[in-house]
This record gives structure tokens, C-alpha cells and sequence, in this order.
């Protein structure tokens, strides 16, 4: 049993990592504006034996993964080898409607994509599926994932005369794709050749005229599946609640490193790129960015927080009334901690349905008011009562200190705050949007600092080594908590001079 608060008993030493091991002078918190982390985005893709309006299937399965991204979405469908699309900003209920689905043609094929974005701004030019028109065909690509070397990539190109519209990674794996394409005799053999030069995560929907094609990276940070419906369609999905959206059993997950090809003639599977590279599935996906009714390589995401909730309980007990969980992931964790402690579980918040992730307030006094926005405590759970509160993750401090402060307000005696995953001390490479260590609370301060600083009485993170009892085996990507990356680490990940080479060239 370990102990982790404000009081002279505790280890003042976070994980084993200290404030000065962390590196880096104090800085002030940044990322996302809801002091949550984000990731990039979902895909989705369909083929159908016969034609019939799949624009609708598909913005079932966007909606089912609205979760992953909430700036933009699209849609390509491919009517007989021609491509209709639809892409815009914002989530996927305000920029499709019953008109703007109709106008898109029946089809056998279709791609979409939800996204936030980690890599480039939030404007239309980002919006996927990103479509391409070449010498030997169509092209439509959805992409979920962050490339590690998409620095170096995007200098090679353009120094080879690649002219770029957008500043997201998936523009450049579009044009490896199709300067392999030119050189290849199909679509499938393009994209294993793309794949030799592509470093980090990405799983990839892509459509041609004639194929869809799936493919994932050979470490698999990032989920893909497919599944079947009963009149024989194949469905592609980031999660597998996307295919039960649409009426389709999984099948299967696509293995780190496989290609699969879907045409009228059924599959075909490539594994080139299989068993080249150790397998580092992203933990936290698990954790926070996957929906609880998924299952990912065959472990259910509710069944891996309430693991967590279970090993916070073991390793960090403590005298309570209630136990509460911060919506939406950690009620799930809340529900495990309760379960294994005893301490009956309460709903401690009613969450505003109607905000979004990517809610943003204009004006810093407004910002502070974004919590009680979205969330509202329930006085009559906690008021009076030692409360245990769960959360999925601490970034910059700054949520976490704003949601303590409104149980205050509503009455708590105690706060025990208990979080279900170990301390952010490193940057992500992959598809989250921690990309500095001047981001994070955890390299600035002691646990028993951030608890005083977010006013808990007592806070506790998941151990590091019990990530694995969540989902079984060792297979997964912890380098945001260790530090310990599959890949190189790159040296320059600043993309920002691409952002602003588009808007020079938008303003010329």
C-alpha cells in the first residue's frame, strides 16, 4: 500500500521521477483549452456488394466515433469510380443533415473521418478525407495516428517539388502513397511501399476506385477493426462500437503491421510489415480515449477502467463516504474503486450533454467558468461527506483544481482525489496532443504539490507497473509515462512554420 497526499508522511517524489528529472524550468500549463488531453481522430469505411445510400451508414459509424474529434468530419463516397464528398468543421450532427446527405449519390464505397487535430490548425484544408486525382486513378484517405518523422517527410517532399495544402500528417502520407502509386502496378503495393518510409502511428482507410484498403502500423499504437454485416458489406472502423452502430460483427482487429484489401472479390491480406516491430497499442486508450462499449484486441475498455479504479482502491485506500467519478471516463474507474473499497458510489456531477470536447471559451474570466458549464455537482451526494473523486488524468492542473473547488462549493468535507493513469511526464509522439514538457504539471511539481495546488486533501496516480493488469499483457505504449519510446524521438516536431507558410500563401 503506498500513501500519497499533503501530509509530512508522504513520499514527496513522483513515481520515483522528480521535479528535476522531469527537466525544464517552470512553465506555464498549456495544450488543449479544457485541460484534457485529445486525441487525433477516428476512421470509418464501408464496402457494399450492391449500391445504395451508404453516406447514411457512414455518418452513423462518425457519430458512433464522434468522441475521437469533434473540429471536423467528412465523407467520400465512390459512385461507380466517381467521387462525391462532403467535409467541414464542426461535429458530425451540425455539418451533415438529412439535405446534405441526400445530395451524396448511392455508392458501394465510402470513407469518413472525424478529427481533431494534433498535428496542423483547425481549418478546412485539414478536413479529411483528403481526395486525390493522379495519373492512374482516385484516391480518397482517412488517417488516425501522428507520424513521428512527418518533419523530415514533409522537407523531402517539398524540396522535390510537393506543393501542400494542408499541415496535417495525412497529406503527407497521401503523397508517398501516389508517388509510389506511379511507380507501382496497384493501390495495395503503393501503400506497402509508402510504409517503408512512414515512422510512428497511423491506421488508414483508403479508397480507390475499385478497393478499400486498410492498413495499421507495425507497432499498432492505434485501433483498427473490421466486421461484416448480414448482407455481406465490410465495415472498417477506429473502434468497434462504430460497427455495431451500423449493424456489422467484428470479425477481427487488423494485426500490427497487415494490409487488408476489400474488392467484390472478397479479401486479401498482406503482412509485410507483421511481427517487424514490437507492438506498443496506446494505453490510453484504454484510459480515456475510447469508448466504454468498445473492445480493443479483445479487452473491454469498461471492463480495463474498472480495473484502474479497482488498483487505485488497493494501492491507495483511504476513509470516504462516496466515491465519485469526473464524466465521462471516470465513472467507469469510480465504479471499480467503489466496488473494491466498499465506499458506496454517488454521481457527484451532471455533465451539460449539450458541450462538447472542443468547447472553447473566447475570454480567460469565461475559461474559468468552463467547468461549471459543463459540469454541475449534486449537493445532496456530497455535501457534509469525505469524498474519494476519480479521474482519468491530470494535465495541467488546472481542471482538476477548478472541478475540487466545486465540490467545495458544494459542501464536501474531504477531497481524495484518485487518478487512473500514472503522472504525464513525457511529450507524445503519436497521435496525442502533448508535445512538450513544459505542458505538464507532473514535471514542475510533487504529487503532494499538485495536490495542494488543485486543493485535494489527498491525491493518488495508477502505479506505472499496473498498466498491464489492465489489459493483460505487456504489448502497449506507455512513453507519455515512462519515457520509453518504440521509435526514434525526433529531433524538430515543430510544425508550426507550415502553419504559417499556409496562411502566407493564402494571403499572397
Amino acid at each position: 500500500m503506498k500513501e500519497y497526499g499533503i501530509t509530512d508522511k508522504v513520499d514527496t517524489q513522483t513515481n520515483g521521477l522528480t521535479a528535476r528529472d522531469c527537466q525544464g524550468a517552470r512553465a506555464p500549463m498549456g495544450g488543449a483549452e479544457d485541460g484534457k488531453l485529445h486525441e487525433e481522430c477516428g476512421v470509418f469505411g464501408i464496402f457494399s456488394p450492391q449500391p445504395y445510400q451508404i453516406a447514411k451508414d457512414v455518418y452513423y459509424g462518425l457519430y458512433a466515433l464522434q468522441h475521437r474529434g469533434q473540429e471536423s468530419c467528412g465523407i467520400v463516397v465512390n459512385d461507380d469510380g466517381l467521387f462525391f464528398s462532403h467535409k467541414d468543421l464542426g461535429q458530425v450532427s451540425t455539418v451533415f443533415d438529412e439535405e446534405t446527405l441526400s445530395r451524396l449519390p448511392e455508392g458501394r464505397m465510402a470513407v469518413g473521418h472525424v478529427r481533431y487535430g494534433t498535428t496542423g490548425g483547425n481549418n478546412r484544408n485539414n478536413c479529411q478525407p483528403i481526395e486525390v486525382n493522379h495519373q492512374k486513378g482516385k484516391m480518397a484517405l482517412a488517417h488516425n495516428g501522428n507520424l513521428s518523422n512527418a518533419y523530415e517527410l514533409r522537407n523531402q517532399l517539398e524540396l522535390s517539388g510537393a506543393i501542400f495544402h494542408s499541415t496535417s500528417d495525412t497529406e503527407i502520407i497521401a503523397y508517398i502513397v501516389t508517388r509510389e502509386r506511379l511507380k507501382t502496378s496497384s493501390i495495395e503495393k503503393a501503400v506497402l511501399e509508402s510504409m517503408k518510409y512512414l515512422e510512428g502511428a497511423y491506421s488508414i482507410v483508403l479508397m480507390s476506385a475499385t478497393k478499400l484498403i486498410a492498413a495499421r502500423d507495425p507497432h499498432g499504437y492505434r485501433p483498427l477493426c473490421y466486421g461484416q454485416r448480414e448482407d455481406g458489406s465490410y465495415v472498417i472502423a477506429s473502434e468497434t462500437c462504430a460497427l455495431e452502430a451500423v449493424g456489422a460483427k467484428l470479425v477481427r482487429e487488423l494485426l500490427p503491421g497487415e494490409l487488408l484489401v476489400f474488392t467484390k472479390d472478397g479479401i486479401t491480406k498482406y503482412t509485410d510489415f507483421c511481427n517487424t516491430a514490437k507492438k506498443q497499442i496506446c494505453i490510453f486508450e484504454y484510459i480515456y480515449f475510447a469508448r466504454p462499449d468498445s473492445e480493443i484486441e479483445g479487452i473491454s475498455v469498461h471492463a480495463a477502467r474498472v480495473k484502474a479504479g479497482e488498483i487505485l482502491a488497493r494501492e491507495y485506500p483511504v476513509e470516504a463516504d462516496v466515491v465519485v467519478g469526473v464524466p465521462d471516463s471516470g465513472l467507469d474507474a469510480a465504479l471499480g474503486y467503489s466496488r473494491y473499497s466498499g465506499i458506496p458510489y454517488g454521481i457527484g456531477f451532471i455533465k451539460n450533454k449539450y458541450i462538447g470536447r472542443t468547447f472553447i471559451s473566447p475570454a480567460q474570466e469565461e475559461r474559468n467558468n468552463q467547468v461549471k458549464i459543463k459540469l454541475n455537482p449534486l449537493r445532496d451526494t456530497v455535501e457534509g461527506k469525505r469524498v474519494v473523486l476519480v479521474d482519468d488524468s491530470i494535465v495541467r492542473g488546472t481542471t482538476s483544481e477548478r472541478i475540487v473547488r466545486l465540490l467545495r462549493e458544494a459542501g464536501a468535507k474531504e477531497i481524495h482525489m484518485r487518478i487512473s493513469s500514472p503522472p504525464f511526464t513525457n511529450p507524445c509522439y503519436y497521435g496525442t496532443d502533448v508535445d512538450s514538457k513544459e505542458n505538464l504539471i507532473a514535471c514542475h511539481m510533487t504529487i503532494p504539490e499538485i495536490a495542494k495546488e488543485i486543493g485535494a486533501d489527498s491525491l493518488g496516480y495508477l502505479p506505472l507497473d499496473a498498466l498491464k493488469e489492465l489489459v493483460g499483457h505487456e504489448g502497449y505504449c506507455n512513453a507519455c509515462f515512462s519515457g520509453e519510446y518504440a521509435t526514434s524521438v525526433p529531433e524538430n516536431t515543430n510544425k508550426n512554420r507550415f502553419e504559417r507558410r499556409l496562411s502566407e500563401r493564402g494571403a499572397q
